[in-house]
């Protein structure tokens, strides 16, 4: 491979860069002023923090961890923390990034935050994490609140992640103070519903994406890749809406019938196993293999540039409806457009987690609490909402809905930064 083809491979796998890019297109068709585009464009704060921890067997291994805040304009930071091998600062900040516009999309008041441990949690005890948490938490007091950040879980961490935080956090405020981090356990003021928010957000955009089309609202052959709380079940509620869900993978493999899956048992099997290897009634084929089969809904929900330059031309499915972050790069959407597919992009279909992290943050406020059903009504018209705006702004700029996402979230945010002026 030449340099020139090894730098643009690199720039095609750096999360960030691809970001910028989608950026630059929608913020020359707002005719933002430049000195505004950059602003709006860069992370207001980033930190790179050490964390030591104190070893099972008793020895000492300093991890680094990354907290981002990209906007604060329309109210405290909100997004994840995630622990992976592959946590780098330039993906912290695409999906800080991210988090800005998918809150503007939703129209949500918060700006958008991202953490990450550089670890793999698979190798650790539950005492080496909680460890880890808790110095991870210690050393960003000075920069989260629930009035100035609020993480929320994301890769390789939950509920109890998050009680280990929200009790780190309180410990040193000598206060309980549940609006600190949203995904809690429900008996530490966490919210109904949360659990499955994501992916009932993919499917409720596979509905209307559908709609939009003209499609069947039922019936679809639907490929997912990812079979945690998005992948797993967004393609359980789509499974339910009357679709064929024919493949799904995990990190070990994906499965496939032609005649459909039966998504309740999928699930269960998966909970006891740990594994989609060797379910019953389904043929192991390569995780490559999944993104490039004949489907009417592709839906990835891995992680990024999972679709990209490489597979793109390959790619059969009608529609795609990103529940991951980043999960198709620029390159790719190019030949997706050329192609004719509908891509439902990531700062809209997989907003359900932090428009019922919101809920969340509001119920803790007032310390009263939502039962499902309202929390899902409320997140249904959010959502459809949204959906409608964006497919109203790529029309008005005669524009993909990636696009018209990024005009309506970068218009918003824009306003709010103007509005409150420059402090100097």
């Amino acid at each position: 491979m030449s340099d020139t083809a090894t730098t643009a491979a690199g720039l095609e796998s750096n999360p960030f860069v691809q970001m910028q890019r989608r950026f630059e297109l929608a913020s020359s068709l707002l005719a933002l002023d430049p000195g505004l585009a950059k602003v709006l464009e860069t992370p207001a704060q980033e930190i790179s923090t050490s964390v030591p921890v104190q070893m099972d067997n008793g020895s000492m291994r300093l991890f680094t961890g990354y907290r981002v805040q990209h906007s604060i304009a329309r109210g405290p930071a909100k997004g994840g923390i995630r622990y992976s091998p592959d946590v780098t600062l330039d993906e912290v900040r695409a999906l800080a990034a991210w988090m800005t516009w998918k809150c503007a999309v939703v129209n949500v008041p918060f700006g958008g935050g991202k953490g990450g441990i550089i670890c793999n949690p698979r190798r650790m005890s539950q005492h080496e994490l909680e460890r880890m948490t808790r110095r991870y938490a210690s050393n960003l007091l000075d920069l989260i609140g629930p009035e100035r950040d609020v993480p929320a879980p994301d890769m390789n961490t939950n509920e109890q992640v998050m009680a280990w935080f929200m009790d780190t956090y309180s410990m040193h405020t000598r206060a309980t103070n549940t609006a600190i981090v949203t995904g809690k356990p429900i008996g530490l003021g966490g919210s109904q519903g949360r659990l499955e928010a994501t992916g009932l957000g993919v499917a409720l955009t596979t509905r209307e994406s559908l709609k939009h089309l003209g499609l069947p609202s039922s019936g679809a052959r639907v490929v997912v890749q990812g079979a945690g709380n998005v992948g797993g079940l967004g393609a359980l509620f789509l499974h339910e809406m009357g679709h064929k869900v024919v493949a799904i993978s995990d990190i070990f493999g994906a499965i496939h019938n032609a005649e459909g899956l039966d998504m309740p048992a999928l699930l269960d099997y998966l909970k006891e196993k740990g594994t989609l290897e060797k379910f019953h009634g389904a043929e192991a084929i390569a995780n490559s293999e999944l993104l490039t089969l004949d489907c009417d809904v592709l839906v990835p929900a891995a992680t990024e540039n999972q679709i990209n330059s490489a597979n793109a031309p390959d790619i059969k499915a009608k529609v795609i409806v990103e529940g991951a972050n980043g999960p198709t790069t620029a390159d790719a959407d190019r030949i997706l457009t050329e192609k004719g597919v509908f891509v439902a992009p990531d700062i809209l279909a997989n907003a359900g987690g932090v428009t019922v992290s919101y809920f969340e943050w509001v119920q803790n406020r007032m310390g009263y609490f939502w039962d499902k059903e309202d929390v899902f009504r409320r997140m249904e018209t959010i959502m459809v909402k949204a959906f409608d705006d964006i497919v109203a702004a790529a029309q008005t700029h005669d524009t993909t809905p990636r696009i018209g996402a990024y005009c309506v979230a970068i218009d918003r945010v824009a306003y709010c930064l103007q509005m409150r002026g420059l402090y100097a």
